[in-house]
């Protein structure tokens, strides 16, 4: 499912596709939504056909906020608009009236009592649907709460709450470190399916699990396999907390999932599996974290918690499953992107003695879900790699991270130091990351993945990922106006492995782009130890002219065994004339076939012969030309050389010059002074922010609960019996009565006035009739 973030200041995207053939395009100018039918690979595999004109859906209800973010759900039903303030969703596929040549759609407001009251100062930070329900959406807000909406049961009341306090009680800590900012569903793999992972202004990341939406559905077999994992590796542990905790998951797993406590003859047909409504009477969930990275050695524990190479603060995040790697990015505004791995699973955490606050129907049923989630107060020991395995399973210790990359964008740098980034992954290849900023888009592909790697054989040693852009909207390099942002982004692909991405402008121009996915994950290597041998390459590029052969002669003849007395012999015996005939026959055979061979050969390798020496007679031509124009250019040269240094001169002597004025001999900062700055400049505008965000939010969250107060307070009097109701009674009625008397008799006097002004009016004009 498409995630839709809702912040203010986040970047746009009014861009969504349904998985399938359609595009969504939210135009704010007409405050209408955009429905565009998409061919892929038609008439060629790489091509994208699109249907004109579009279809116009409106919505039925006047929108008051402007829309940011649009995300549609898995089946295509519903898409979500959201915006800073407020959040709605439009279903498509309902009951809907042509008015205007468009189609209105029925839209309904979310958590209207929440985030869209005027007196409320609370922001929605991130909205997303869930990935295994149609129907349950998922917020966080800024007063630090996540809330679970489920549209097809009610749309005012979540169903489930979780107020997230990462800070241990009796411990400060900077406004940066309680001020979320960005949260994401995990992927099916074991428990990372069941938890919801949130980020901090500070790069904290923390875990909820297991969060499961009511009637949401899972796959049989991923069930069963978490449900042996906890008899086989918890029950069987040797310490009491590990057999705790995973006694808490079984009975919670029976309880939210009744099949898997049945027989085996019960469950043999089963292929997937709906969740029931459930929660743990007297615990709630812990929330894990901060997540911490693997330590080789003496490494200090913030930079265990954070990178110290990341600059600014956190402004997104982004879950990634790859086969078996969990992968999480996290975005800063200095426009670095910290790439991490989960280096162990995640298991349910819960808290004994914090009971949540439960909303059940008339059939004792629970509906709705509401729980504070600490952070466990116990201190974390850093997780190093020499640790044995049962010091880590099931002990209720959030994973490690394993640090794969820091990717630097290298975004143009504004004024204030802050950047906005938005991650997708691509769903046809897992492997790479689209990075959308106000610099345009970026492709990252990981070449290493720490478990998938271990299964596939591949090397060990970790590769580097590879950083393409995919599209700028920078104007240049010098350009000192601001880049062109981008409203849109949207990545299609079909079943023949081709990929696109769609870039809409903020001009309202498409952009279509067809995107590599063969070959990707294969880079070149280059084996820089060993050196390349110049003659072997050269021996190489050269070709054959004449063969070896003939280079190295005619086989030698040996002279053939003959008498002692050969000599005395005469050519015209007989002896001499064999003698003569076999000497003429080795000739032949060595010298004459020799000449013929190199006579053919060199009349065979004539015109290649010629090709060469033209060519090097060209090349020739054209380094005499370069010689000549580097001849002209070099009294030019010997100008600006002698420019240079007399520049380099002048400047040598102004900044001895400046040496000389006074403070210039200031003192370097020192090594702590440097960190303290290096801090500021990371929370700088967050900690202001962040508390008048906390007091808005506690003001609003007071009014709300002093008025719900009041009326709860007005109906217990009210159904109070006794003398004092019945006395209360009476004199409010007598008040009602006289205050109906004085009306009536105000009203009298009215109709006494306008009946005396009447007879004054007749008598007069009588008077007057009688006079004349």
């Amino acid at each position: 499912a498409a995630t839709a973030s809702a912040s203010a200041g986040g970047v746009r995207n009014i861009l969504a596709w349904d998985g399938a053939s359609r595009l969504y395009y939210w135009d704010s100018n007409q405050q209408c939504l955009h429905r565009i039918s998409i061919r892929l690979g038609e008439p060629d595999p790489t091509s994208v056909v699109a249907a004109s004109p579009s279809k116009v859906l409106r919505a039925d209800k006047e929108l008051n906020f402007v829309v940011n973010k649009i995300s549609i759900n898995r089946n295509g039903s519903a898409l979500l608009l959201a915006g800073s303030d407020d959040l709605c969703v439009m279903y498509l596929y309902g009951r809907s009236s042509t008015k205007e040549n468009a189609i209105v759609c029925r839209t309904v407001s979310i958590g209207s009592q929440v985030y869209s009251s005027d007196s409320s100062a609370i922001r929605i930070l991130q909205v997303s649907w869930h990935p295994y329900s149609d129907t349950h959406v998922g917020i966080l807000s800024s007063d630090s709460v996540f809330r679970l909406f489920d549209l097809s049961s009610g749309v005012v009341q979540p169903e489930q709450e979780y107020y997230l306090q990462p800070v241990e009680p009796g411990r400060s800590r900077n406004a940066a470190s309680i001020c979320p900012v960005d949260f994401s569903f995990g992927g099916d793999h074991l428990w990372d399916r069941f938890s919801v992972f949130v980020l901090f202004s500070d790069g904290s990341v923390y875990i909820l699990c297991p969060v499961v939406p009511f009637g949401s559905v899972y796959k049989w077999e991923s069930i069963l396999e978490i449900y042996s994992d906890a008899h086989t590796f918890g029950l069987k542990s040797a310490k009491s907390a590990a057999v705790n905790n995973s006694n808490m998951a079984i009975s919670w797993l029976e309880a939210t999932f009744p099949e898997v406590a049945q027989e085996a003859t019960d469950r043999e047909n089963l292929s997937t599996i709906k969740a029931h409504s459930h929660a743990l009477f007297d615990a709630s969930l812990a929330l894990q974290g901060p997540l911490r990275k693997v330590c080789h050695g003496g490494e200090d524990e913030d930079l265990a918690v954070r990178g110290a190479e990341c600059e600014g603060r956190a402004v997104s995040f982004l879950y990634n499953l790859v086969s078996k790697d969990s992968i999480l990015v996290t975005a800063w505004s200095g426009g670095q992107l910290q790439i991490d791995a989960l280096a162990d699973e995640i298991q349910p955490v819960w808290i004994t003695g914090s009971a949540p606050r439960l909303r059940v129907d008339s059939f004792d049923h629970i509906r709705g879900i509401a729980m504070i989630c600490e952070s466990i107060p116990a201190e974390h020991s850093i997780v190093k790699l020499d640790q044995p395995l049962d010091n880590t399973v099931w002990l209720g210790h959030p994973p490690p991270l394993l640090r794969l990359a820091i990717v630097d964008l290298a975004l143009p740098r504004k004024t204030e130091g802050s950047s906005l980034i938005t991650m997708f992954a691509d769903p046809l290849m897992p492997e790479r990351i689209y990075s959308l900023h106000e610099g345009g888009v970026d492709s990252i592909v990981l070449h290493f993945l720490p478990f998938t790697s271990q299964i596939n054989g591949k090397d060990e040693n970790i590769k580097t990922p590879s950083v393409h852009p995919v599209l700028s909207t920078c104007q240049g390099e010098t350009s000192s106006s601001s880049p062109s942002p981008l409203s849109g982004f949207a990545s299609l692909s079909d079943s023949f492995g081709y990929s696109w991405v769609v870039v809409v402008t903020s001009t309202q121009e498409c952009v279509v782009l067809e995107m590599k996915t063969w070959n990707l994950l294969l880079p070149i290597q280059i084996d820089k130890e060993k050196p390349i041998d110049m003659e072997q390459q050269k021996e190489k590029d050269t070709p054959d002219i004449i063969s070896k052969e003939l280079l190295s002669g005619p086989k030698s003849v040996l002279a053939p065994q003959a008498s002692p007395n050969l000599r005395s012999i005469s050519a015209d015996s007989i002896e001499g004339r064999s003698a003569l005939h076999q000497y003429f026959k080795l000739f032949h055979e060595n010298y004459v076939e020799y000449a013929h061979k190199v006579y053919f050969e060199l009349k065979h390798h004539g015109p290649q012969l010629k090709r060469i020496i033209d060519d090097q007679h060209a090349r020739l031509d054209e380094a005499q030309q370069k010689i000549s124009r580097v001849e002209a250019k070099q009294p030019m040269l010997d100008e600006r050389i002698d420019h240079a240094v007399q520049r380099h001169n002048s400047l040598e002597q102004r900044l001895q010059r400046l040496r000389r004025l006074p403070g210039a001999h200031k003192k370097p900062l020192s090594r702590a002074e440097r960190e303290f700055k290096s801090e500021l400049d990371q929370f700088t505008g967050v900690e202001l922010d962040a508390l008048r965000s906390s007091i808005d939010t506690l003001g609003a969250r007071l009014k709300r609960y002093t008025k719900s107060s009041k009326d709860n307070l007005t109906t217990q009097r009210r159904k109070i019996p006794g003398r004092n109701h019945v006395q209360d009674a009476q004199i409010s009625q007598l008040k009602s009565s006289l205050e109906k008397l004085s009306l009536l008799n105000s009203e009298s006097t009215k109709k006494v006035e306008l009946v005396e002004s009447a007879i004054k009016t007749v008598e007069s004009s009588r008077n007057k009739t009688i006079l004349s």
